[in-house]
């Protein structure tokens, strides 16, 4: 377990990362918690979550972790969690992953554990910014090469991900907002808590966007796709049509009976010639007529 201590004027910050469950209990004894709650902290695919025990507040949330273009589709590979356990004093912080963010906030000063909390909720918020960015423009970018590119063709596979990769943000935003809207702070930081509210909504909303958009764009690339067939399937119509009758025809006069007229004609082979070609004339004309062609 790796540790971090910083005394403030009036509190504490404990910030542990890859904390035993024995050194989590040790540490966490003051606040006289639940062995459950303890036992949530550690476990790496806990959704959000607020709990309150006794003056002591629990909150669980968890921030985008990997780089936007990795191809992950779960939450645990996509996002990691913060442990906060709060009261007037003492705020701690349990993490099984490095923040950045957090080593960056070791030399800021602040007034109590809310107003710490809240600048920690904010830099876990704005984790979500950089893959929303990449997904928005992986998305102008399939509409591109479908609407206006040569070929049309897209990755299906790449679009689950892109999907997925929004639809698990969304859902993580949307359990962030209720405990955002359970949390209850000090007068002084009421605007920034209303801050984070609003940046939550925001990126919901841009989430739920690209899912809007990675849904059009996969339905729009299936009906091209059937369209395509269809062109396709259209042709070896037209193709059939030419030369059914014409085949008939072949396969009558290439019967051995020895009673065909038809075959001792000193122009039967020119005949059967013009009737061929006209049968493919009155074809093509009531094609172009109905516009088949």
């Amino acid at each position: 377990m790796s540790r971090f201590i910083k005394n403030y004027s009036s509190f504490e910050w404990l910030d542990l990362q890859k904390p035993k469950k024995n050194e989590l209990i040790e540490v966490t004894e003051p606040f006289h918690l639940e062995l459950k709650l303890l036992e949530d902290s550690l476990q790496t695919g806990h959704l959000p979550k607020i709990e309150k025990q006794d003056g002591t507040t629990f909150v669980i949330i968890r921030a985008y972790s990997v780089e936007p273009s990795h191809n992950y589709a779960t939450v645990t590979k996509l996002t990691n969690k913060i442990a906060f356990v709060m009261n007037e004093r003492r705020l701690i912080t349990i993490h099984q992953k490095p923040f950045g963010f957090l080593e960056n906030l070791y030399e800021d000063e602040f007034q109590d554990p809310e107003q710490l909390m809240l600048a920690i909720f904010q830099q876990m918020l704005l984790t979500f910014q950089a893959p929303l960015d990449w997904l928005s423009d992986k998305m102008d970018d399939y509409e591109k090469e479908i609407f206006l590119g040569k070929h049309g063709k897209i990755s299906v596979q790449a679009l689950y991900y892109q999907k997925s990769k929004a639809r698990i943000s969304k859902k993580i935003l949307q359990l962030t907002q209720v405990v955002l809207n359970q949390i209850q702070v000090k007068e002084a930081h009421y605007s920034a808590l209303q801050d984070l509210k609003e940046t939550c909504i925001n990126l919901i909303l841009h989430f739920d966007e690209v899912i809007e958009d990675g849904t059009s764009i996969l339905n729009t690339h299936l009906n091209l796709t059937t369209q395509k067939s269809n062109e396709v399937m259209k042709l070896l119509t037209v193709f059939s049509a030419f030369f059914l009758p014409l085949t008939f025809i072949v396969g009558v006069y290439g019967m051995n009976f020895d009673n065909m007229p038809e075959l001792q004609w000193a122009n039967g082979y020119y005949l059967t010639w013009i009737v061929m070609i006209g049968i493919s004339l009155v074809i093509f004309l009531w094609f172009k007529r109905k516009k088949i062609m």
